[in-house]
């Protein structure tokens, strides 16, 4: 089992560790409620150096990039962040990802830790005819999401950068904590807030102790994989292998914003996507809250009022911030529309839900 450059410190400060994805990781350490409700009013560390980055450079990464994501590459500058996908040729998606315009002809793929083998070989498959320059970085990186509201405050301490001026899906390189070349972004799997640090292995416990110390004021806490999943349903954010995975496309699961058919966009699975735009799709990916009291979770049934199967709930929580139960589903096109009331299926009683717009929580 793999572990990460902050293992010890996670196994120092008694959390709950489990495989996870191949790492040794924290799933929790006080609680995921209070972990959840740290990040959403103060400041919370999750160590998500399980996931992976994986460089695509020189004269033909643009052409590599733009083929293999439905998002447009192009609309990228250098300091700009996509949120994207890889599709699968057969309609479904490969992983989703996010696209990181580090300079010219060079860009960083960060990647979900359950796919970085997966995503690495598709990438080699489909660079065959075009010939960028691959590197799998994903073993000498390590990452920490410092999210929470009072993360520029916090931070600010460590970095003359001025961090408040770092816009959502931005970055920035440059020194923090005394280390040179830390990649600084504000992309959110939260919706709290805050910055992603992308550093070398080498100098992670120096950023973890300067982050803690920087964070002491104003009630920083570590923060396990389990309140980063009841804190990214809160805000609707997709999970891959839950959510989406290599049977469901871009356009079933409401990524069409994601899916760009512009001029000079040859991405993979282009006019099968176009025609699913165009036609409609027999499912789609909705977001519910419950009506009773019941907790929603992953694989439940989705019923109407007569017991029929109009779909699936693919993630599902009690929210810690709204106190009732929230998920998110597939359903049957005739149940999508916000405040259709659709029944889960929880112990083979039918518990009434109704369908929601994203996000669930609204700072």
């Amino acid at each position: 089992m793999k572990t990460t450059p902050f293992t010890q410190f996670h196994i120092d400060l008694g959390a709950r560790m489990t495989p996870f994805t191949g790492y040794n990781m924290p799933i929790e350490y006080s609680g995921v409620n209070d972990e959840h409700i740290t990040v959403r009013t103060k400041l919370g560390v999750f160590d998500v150096s399980h996931m992976g980055e994986i460089w695509v450079k020189g004269a033909k990464a643009f052409e590599l990039v733009q083929k293999v994501t439905t998002n447009d590459v192009a609309s990228l500058t250098p300091g700009k962040i996509q949120y994207s996908c890889f599709p699968n040729g057969k309609g479904g998606i490969v992983d989703d990802i996010l696209v990181y315009h580090y300079e010219n002809e060079k860009y960083m793929l960060v990647v979900n830790a359950a796919n970085v083998e997966k995503d690495w070989n598709w990438l080699l498959e489909q660079n065959k005819n075009i010939g960028a320059e691959l590197e799998n970085a994903s073993d000498s990186i390590a990452q920490l999401a410092v999210q929470g509201p009072k993360a520029v405050e916090a931070l600010q301490t460590l970095t003359d950068i001025p961090l408040a001026a770092i816009k959502y899906y931005t970055f920035v390189t440059g020194k923090f904590a005394g280390v040179e070349n830390v990649i600084i972004s504000a992309t959110g799997y939260t919706g709290a807030g805050g910055f992603e640090l992308y550093m070398y292995n080498s100098d992670a416990e120096k950023i973890w102790n300067a982050v803690f110390e920087a964070g002491k004021e104003f009630g920083i806490k570590p923060a396990g994989l389990a309140s980063r999943d009841t804190l990214r349903l809160e805000m609707g954010f997709c999970l891959y292998g839950n959510d989406i995975d290599d049977t469901t496309s871009p356009i079933e699961a409401g990524l069409g914003w994601i899916t760009k058919f512009v001029e000079g966009n040859p991405f993979i699975d282009r006019e099968l996507m176009e025609k699913q735009k165009a036609n409609g799709v027999s499912k789609l990916l909705r977001g519910f809250e419950m009506l009773e009291k019941a907790i929603p979770r992953h694989g439940y049934e989705i019923i109407d009022n007569e017991e029929n199967r109009v779909g699936e709930v693919t993630s599902g929580t009690m929210s810690p911030m709204l106190k009732v139960g929230i998920g998110m589903g597939y359903v049957s096109p005739e149940f999508s529309k916000i405040g259709s009331e659709i029944f889960i299926k929880i112990r083979n009683k039918a518990m009434k839900a109704k369908i929601v717009k994203l996000p669930f929580y609204k700072a």
